[in-house]
């Protein structure tokens, strides 16, 4: 029997990736990405790579990713593998051996390894280089590695943000903008499975915590958390009197939910849906303008505001001030609130 023909899947793809680069600008930036065990690789890849997707975003391209994993947890190990597969092959992206060679081919990075730990590193790696970096959660693996890493950030000159894709879903933002009288606090609730080497609420719970204070805004001065097996309930009083309540489902998946407590109405979240595609855009933006869309002391407040909910669990429930953890993690005062004059 004669041999079937090798199918032109290669060639194939090679012209649709020569397509896909003909549409895309000489004044995009271009964009490196170092870590490729999460699904955001992909799908922030996709939304910058192809022009023929509805979720397009233009302005900004991936040119190039160094694959990263952690042999300790078995989400970032077990998923690397076909991940870097996919930003090659379907998106053309070409893949490095080292952040040295990352950074000569771009002009801003993507930091999406799964592993907070490892984010202190890759970052320490590249803020010299002083291009933008976008920085996927969790920061860090603790409160005072995400101090560390914006300190190194500020000193060496170079931008950096880190925020949840909830921080700009149209319907988190719908009740951030829905005008009610005197708010008095708001409620959000989401999932938050915990992940082995993290705080308990720096994976999963960054979503709904990130939406809580999209809504309140910062100037959350302490909390109290009632924690049990199946879920964590975190209280926070700002400064002005106002009450943000977490309440962080360890499970997966649930439901995310923000309810805004006014005068004159309540206004709860409509719709779950949304996507990256809000987020990759304030992405391009940031990496055009270098001027980070949330700062560090707002991302900071949010990390300290986590942490201390596991200090308060600690402590059998008892009350913890934000400013407490920001201290012991070295924060410079600068990104924390004043402290109350007696």
């Amino acid at each position: 029997m004669a041999k079937r023909p090798p199918k032109p899947w290669p060639a194939f793809l090679a012209f649709c990736m020569t397509v896909i680069a003909s549409t895309l600008s000489a004044a995009d930036v271009r964009v490196g990405i170092i870590g490729l065990d999460t699904s955001h690789a992909v799908e922030f890849t996709q939304r910058l790579n192809d022009p023929a997707s509805t979720n397009f975003v233009p302005g900004a391209r991936v040119v190039a990713a160094l694959p990263a994993a952690s042999p300790d947890i078995a989400a970032s190990i077990d998923r690397v593998q076909g991940f870097t597969s996919a930003v090659r092959d379907k998106y053309g992206v070409r893949i490095v051996a080292d952040v040295k060679e990352l950074l000569a081919a771009v002009d801003a990075v993507m930091v999406l390894s799964l592993d907070g730990r490892a984010h202190v590193r890759q970052m320490k790696d590249i803020v010299a280089a002083k291009k933008p970096v976008f920085l996927d959660k969790p920061v860090a693996a603790s409160l005072k590695d995400a101090v560390g890493i914006y300190m190194q950030a500020e000193a060496a000159a170079t931008p950096v943000f880190s925020a949840s894709a909830l921080r700009w879903n149209p319907s988190v933002l719908a009740v951030a903008t829905s005008g009610v009288t005197d708010p008095s606090g708001a409620i959000s609730s989401g999932p938050a499975p915990k992940m082995e080497h993290h705080p308990s609420l720096f994976f999963y719970g960054i979503h709904p915590t990130e939406a809580l204070f999209t809504v309140l805004g910062p100037g959350c001065a302490s909390v109290v958390n009632t924690a049990t097996t199946g879920a964590s309930v975190i209280t926070g009083k700002w400064e002005d009197g106002r009450v943000g309540s977490l309440y962080a489902m360890h499970t997966w998946p649930a439901a995310y939910q923000v309810t805004l407590f006014g005068s004159d109405k309540v206004v709860g979240q409509t719709t779950e849906g949304g996507d990256y595609t809000p987020l990759v855009r304030e992405i391009v933006k940031f990496f055009q303008s270098r001027t980070p869309p949330v700062t560090a002391k707002q991302t900071l407040e949010i990390y300290a505001f986590m942490e201390a909910a596991d200090e308060s669990a600690r402590k059998n429930g008892r009350p913890v001030l934000l400013r407490d953890v920001l201290v012991k993690a070295e924060c410079p005062p600068k990104w924390m609130l004043p402290a109350k004059k007696s």
